[in-house]
């Protein structure tokens, strides 16, 4: 009983929030590593992102001819997009049920109680809840490990920081 009061006290809980949030994104980040062709979705969003320019540009000139060009090429960058779109969710599969029970467990666990505190303006400060909490540490730790291992952040997006699609 006194491991659960003390990962319900602060600061306990504040760090150990942000602990699951480094575990959490450490794991997905392997998983992305893994399941993920980072190389091929490159290439994809390249393809992807070249047909989208040549579409905004038969819009923007009228021209019939590149319209042609864009709408004959249109199933195949659709087909392009669909397999990216299953390559960014493979990660997402794998760690979607046991995510969702683990979400359960904390939630109730902490319920509405506050896990952190920031500051406000004027010497205030804000509680938050352990799920506000969760969602700050977890960008913070996702956005540090996609910097350092140059895999994509989120649920298996695969996109490298500062990468444009």
């Amino acid at each position: 009983m006194k491991i659960i009061d003390f990962l319900l006290g602060y600061p306990c809980s504040t760090f150990f929030t942000l602990g699951l949030a480094a575990l959490i994104s450490l794991v997905t980040t392997l998983l992305n590593r893994k399941f993920i062709d980072s190389k091929q979705l490159a290439v994809w969003r390249q393809e992807i992102g070249r047909w989208n320019a040549e579409k905004d540009r038969a819009k923007r000139t009228g021209d019939k001819k590149l319209q042609a060009k864009v709408k004959r090429q249109e199933p195949r960058i659709l087909q392009i997009q669909s397999k990216t779109f299953s390559q960014q969710m493979k990660t997402s599969l794998i760690t979607f049920i046991p995510m969702l029970v683990l979400w359960q467990i904390l939630i109730q666990f902490y319920g509405t109680n506050a896990v952190a505190f920031i500051p406000g303006f004027g010497g205030e400060e804000y509680e938050l809840p352990f799920f506000m909490w969760y969602l700050v540490c977890m960008f913070f730790v996702n956005a540090i490990s996609s910097h350092i291992t140059g895999v994509g952040m989120g649920m298996g997006m695969g996109l490298k920081m500062g990468e444009t699609e």
